[in-house]
């Protein structure tokens, strides 16, 4: 009878190792999805300092844009706290101004034809939107894994195991009801 009680705690041990083993594994893959989109969000913010550059020399009359789409810039550049699902958050709000910003500009420099501007800003748009490519792949991924670690966070018994450990889940990298619109360069323009 003993061997029997002694049986089914080791059972219960390790079951319950297994699905801290399993909690941990799925927060650490949210983690390393954040880790990838933000190598990604660098790429373009790193592209947007050289577009920026590149529209403040022509577009002179734009300059509220610009100012606008650096501070952005700046604010999605900022340090953010993985485990804390608030910051994760505030950071993609960011990120999504951040490109719709970016789409704003792109139109309005659309307007100006000098020559040497607009093959500039073409390659600048061509880099800029395969970097874009490539934040939506690390975007899917970064998901994936959060809605992983989700369904560990809420469903029982791992949610015990999460909970006892502090493991909360992190937000969906969504875009924003306006970035689901078209641009409308005429909207942009005031006509």
């Amino acid at each position: 009878m003993n061997w029997m009680i002694a049986g089914a705690g080791v059972v219960i041990v390790l079951v319950v190792y297994r699905l801290y083993v399993r909690v941990l594994k799925l927060r650490n893959a949210a983690k390393t999805a954040l880790a990838s989109v933000d190598v990604q969000l660098k790429l373009r913010r790193d592209l947007i300092g050289n577009v920026l550059t590149i529209a403040r020399e022509t577009m002179r009359q734009e300059v509220a844009l610009i100012e606008r789409v650096t501070a952005l810039r700046q604010q999605a550049a900022a340090d953010t706290d993985a485990s804390d699902p608030a910051a994760v958050a505030e950071r993609l709000t960011a990120e999504n101004a951040l490109g719709a910003g970016v789409q704003r500009l792109f139109v309005q420099a659309e307007a100006y034809p000098e020559a040497k501007f607009v093959a500039a800003m073409t390659r600048a748009q061509g880099t800029y939107e395969e970097v874009e490519g490539h934040i939506a792949a690390a975007r899917r991924f970064y998901n994936s894994a959060v809605e992983d670690l989700r369904n560990a966070v809420e469903i029982w018994p791992s949610s015990l195991v999460a909970r006892l450990l502090g493991v909360r889940a992190l937000p969906f990298f969504e875009i924003t009801d306006d970035d689901r619109a078209p641009i409308q360069a005429a909207d942009v323009f005031g006509r």
